[in-house]
């Protein structure tokens, strides 16, 4: 894709994730009922009506492009591009009435994450970014800190019980008692903190396909790192660590109890 054709993509993922976050702000703190899925995670009528707008606008305006959703499925495109969805990430936030869920819009193409869109409809701000063309905050720069020493850097984790739950509590606590401080700043806010300067790491256990698409080109555009706890940049992998870069080898070297 050319630097139009992102432009062009990204300015519609923007508008289409703000467009499908109006729907989710029908929803919340009303007492919408959530039925539990397969995995044990929410859902809400919030989520498949924001996915329904978002699958509808990607058919009308990309009708060869291929859409996965988290509450959908998938459907199979005719050229190397797809659209990656999560209607609502933070679903248990959003059924509490926590303001600090998202709606998460990614495209991919021919294998590789391009566009990526962080929108928390409750806190009124979008983190937006595609490959070259930098990391955006409301219309502004967006760029990672410069904390290059853990004793002064914050982390972020979702739940320190899937921590434990994965076995990767040990892991977590070697990195957290290096740290200055650490918080529960949870799920796509965490890493929107990190690409906008106001966290440094953001670490999850476990994570699923839309959960990482937009994440990734919002982050290293940004001036960060997006990678598995191995240290490999991918959106294909069920774990992700985050970090404005200069932190990144020495949070792995914790994460991975290196001595080296």
């Amino acid at each position: 894709m050319d630097a139009k054709q992102l432009r062009d993509a990204l300015d519609f993922a923007v508008e289409s994730a703000q467009l499908a976050g109006a729907v989710t702000l029908g929803y919340f703190n009303t007492g919408t009922p959530h039925e539990l899925k397969a995995d044990n995670s929410p859902v809400t009528i919030a989520d498949r009506k924001a996915e329904q707008l978002l699958r509808a606008r990607i058919e009308r305006a990309y009708p060869t492009h291929g859409v996965l959703g988290e509450e959908f499925g998938e459907t199979t495109g005719r050229e190397a591009a797809r659209w990656i969805l999560d209607p609502i990430d933070g679903t248990f936030s959003f059924i509490c009435g926590v303001p600090l869920y998202s709606v998460l819009v990614g495209l991919e193409w021919q294998g590789e994450m391009v566009v990526g869109v962080i929108h928390l409809p409750a806190l009124r701000e979008t983190i937006y970014a595609a490959r070259g063309l930098g990391c955006w905050w409301d219309g502004r720069r967006a760029r990672v800190s410069d904390v290059n020493d853990l004793s002064q850097a914050r982390v972020l984790v979702t739940s320190t019980k899937l921590v434990k739950d994965r076995g990767r509590l040990d892991a977590y606590e070697r990195l957290r008692d290096k740290c200055l401080t650490d918080r529960g700043w949870s799920d796509a806010y965490m890493y929107a903190l990190v690409a906008t300067g106001r966290a440094d790491i953001a670490i999850d256990p476990i994570m699923g396909l839309w959960d990482n698409a937009a994440l990734l080109p919002v982050i290293t555009e940004a001036g960060g790192k997006f990678t598995d706890w191995s240290g490999k940049p991918t959106h294909l992998t069920p774990e992700a660590v985050a970090t404005n870069g200069h932190l990144h080898e020495a949070v792995l070297k914790e994460l991975q109890g290196r001595r080296d």
